[in-house]
């Protein structure tokens, strides 16, 4: 619910603040008084793009701030606020108040910047957009002529089908998406066979290659310190062999080796008697088991130099084939088994290319069926809400005074090579019907008269038409060429009221979708108005005072000229305040003859505000029946 709102510095409202009520609230004024900034801001609040030429001269920025209860006061029972939005507001960090309202800030500077806050926090104005969108819907007129697109009839239709409809049209999608990569694999595929014959080729011959090789990892640098090595044998195993003899000994050569000369120096000190020369045999030990290990790996090293001087040449060879693989695929043996195994898998998914591509075109085909599948299933199901969604808006418009009318709802199916119900033209009132466009895919569909080819749009292969019966034996007609402009409002009206929840629990704001209507007609919409409100918080902008009386709460904008605003001064200014019920009977008049001081008026005004009054203690009691105003 929608508890207050400021502005500040927005189009003609330079500061002005409202508190809202629950139930049916009604905003008017002159013409130019500044209603419909009113309405912008709530449209900022809703994520809106920000306009910087309706920033108020003389400001700096516009700001938008309005208090939300996230709690439903007139839904009973109702003590916590929506998961989903609960979970927005956490993962942004807002803070909730106690009372469990959150404040959202929208500001625009002159310049086209805009900031967005909820609950204190910074947040990215989409976020907000999503956040407030779930409390918050506007309808206005502009959204009666996007009701003439084929394609908002089916958003209202798949809407007012719940759940259950919005699961198979992710489904459809899916299959889609699933069916379209498909294809355009299999077209790339048809359209590089040759190509993928010569790479086929390539790939195999260098992966023979490579196999019959055989590298291993890190044997190229293994083989350059063998070769290294072997390419001067004589002098490494003279080298090796005197430093063997010189460290452990041998029994041929004269003189001692340096381990028995530290195995004396270790007798002569253990058997004297001096403490500091004993001292010394921890050291001398410990030289003689280094000394003892060099000498064991000297003639380890000795003993497995080869002895065949043709090992060589057998290791050059080796080395001479590793290379040749190393000039074409990698800069070294551990590169090229990698580009193997890349290859490997890559001549896998390509080899035969023929019997890949058939394989792929069975798997096109059978996502296509998938598809169809999908698409017969969304479109049962939107036949069956069709229904359902045509009783309850025609029951809607009887109460509206459309006796006798019937909003009819047609689904069928968008048939490849007739005019499209779903096509979109640039102006909304052009229903001379174009093709669907050619670039969709298409889908085969069973239909009563056969088996019909039928284009696959992101939604669904359906077009959705709604079309108004003015009377039981009238041909119906669809809304755009039949609905005039008070009969439109009253379908807007009608549909808004069915496809609100039936629990209640959002704030639903309507801009002059009363316009074109008058007489006995604004009355039934006033009355509906109000038992809309029962439920959720209802915001009208009018000019029908036939709709004002029926408003729980009154709230008019005034307009003020050379106004003695600090920033503007000698401006057009507007203010915002909420009426007592003797000023509501001065405005009312106003607005039914723009008479508000005229007895004639307000007698006029009284009777109308009574009337209304009657009907909402009515509709207020548990099991209260329609009357007639």
């Amino acid at each position: 619910m929608l508890e207050e709102l400021s502005i500040r510095g927005l189009g003609v409202i330079e500061e002005a603040s409202a508190e809202f009520h629950p139930g049916f609230t009604v905003l008017t004024g002159e013409t130019g008084a500044g209603k419909t900034m009113v309405v912008t801001s709530l449209h900022l609040l809703s994520g809106a793009r920000a306009d910087p030429t309706r920033v108020r001269v003389g400001h700096e920025k516009a700001t938008v701030e309005g208090r939300f209860r996230l709690v439903n006061p007139l839904v009973e029972g109702e003590t916590t606020a929506d998961p989903e939005l609960a979970e927005l507001l956490e993962s942004a960090g807002a803070d909730v108040d106690d009372d469990d309202s959150v404040i959202a800030v929208r500001s625009v500077s002159a310049d086209g910047r805009s900031r967005a806050h909820v609950g204190g926090r910074s947040v990215p104005v989409g976020l907000m957009g999503r956040m407030t969108s779930r409390l918050l819907t506007i309808h206005g007129q502009n959204d009666q002529l996007r009701l003439l697109k084929g394609s908002q009839q089916r958003a209202a239709l798949d809407r007012f089908a719940g759940k259950n409809v919005a699961k198979s049209v992710r489904a459809y999608q899916k299959s889609r998406t699933n069916w379209l990569d498909l294809s355009r694999d299999l077209a790339r595929r048809r359209a590089s066979s040759r190509e993928l014959a010569q790479e086929t080729d390539r790939l195999r011959f260098a992966v023979d290659e490579i196999a019959a090789v055989d590298p291993q990892p890190g044997e190229d640098i293994e083989l350059v310190a063998t070769i290294r090595r072997l390419s001067d044998l004589d002098t490494i195993r003279t080298a090796a062999a005197d430093a063997q003899r010189t460290v452990a000994g041998d029994v041929s050569a004269d003189g001692g080796s340096v381990i028995e000369g530290l195995g004396h120096v270790r007798t002569v000190l253990e058997t004297s008697g001096d403490d500091t020369l004993r001292g010394l045999l921890p050291r001398v030990a410990e030289a003689l088991a280094v000394v003892t290990d060099i000498g064991d790996e000297l003639t380890a090293f000795v003993s497995d130099l080869p002895t065949d001087a043709g090992e060589l040449d057998q290791l050059l060879n080796r080395q001479a084939e590793l290379r040749s693989l190393t000039r074409k695929y990698a800069a070294d043996v551990d590169g090229v088994i990698d580009w193997y195994a890349t290859a490997t898998a890559r001549l896998a998914e390509i080899d035969n290319p023929a019997e890949s591509i058939d394989e792929l075109a069975a798997a096109v085909e059978a996502a296509r069926d998938d598809v169809a599948v999908a698409a017969a299933k969304l479109h049962d199901q939107r036949v069956t809400a069709a229904k359902s969604l045509a009783k309850k808006v025609s029951a809607e418009l009887l109460g509206l005074a459309m006796g006798g009318a019937a909003l009819v709802v047609d689904v069928r199916y968008d048939v490849v090579g007739t005019p499209s119900g779903a096509a979109e033209a640039d102006n909304p009132n052009d229903v001379s019907g174009e093709e669907s466009g050619s670039d969709e895919p298409t889908v085969s569909v069973s239909a009563p008269e056969g088996s019909v080819l039928a284009h696959a749009g992101v939604e669904g292969v359906d077009v959705v038409e709604f079309s108004l019966r003015a009377h039981a034996d009238a041909v119906p007609l669809p809304i755009a060429r039949s609905a005039s402009g008070g009969e439109l409002s009253r379908v807007m009206l009608a549909l808004e009221v069915v496809l609100a929840a039936p629990e209640g629990g959002s704030i639903m704001v309507f801009d002059e979708v009363d316009a074109g209507v008058g007489g006995a007609a604004a009355v039934e919409i006033g009355r509906r108005l109000a038992r809309l409100a029962l439920k959720h918080q209802v915001i009208v902008v009018t000019h029908l005072p036939q709709v004002a009386a029926f408003a729980d709460n009154h709230v008019v904008i005034g307009k003020n000229i050379g106004g003695s605003g600090k920033r503007s001064p000698g401006g057009h200014t507007s203010t915002v305040r909420t009426l007592s019920r003797e000023e509501r009977i001065g405005e009312l008049a106003r607005m039914l003859a723009g008479l508000g001081d005229s007895d004639t008026g307000r007698a006029h005004a009284e009777e109308l505000l009574s009337t209304a009054e009657q009907y909402r203690s009515v509709r207020k009691e548990p099991n209260a029946k329609e009357t007639t105003v």
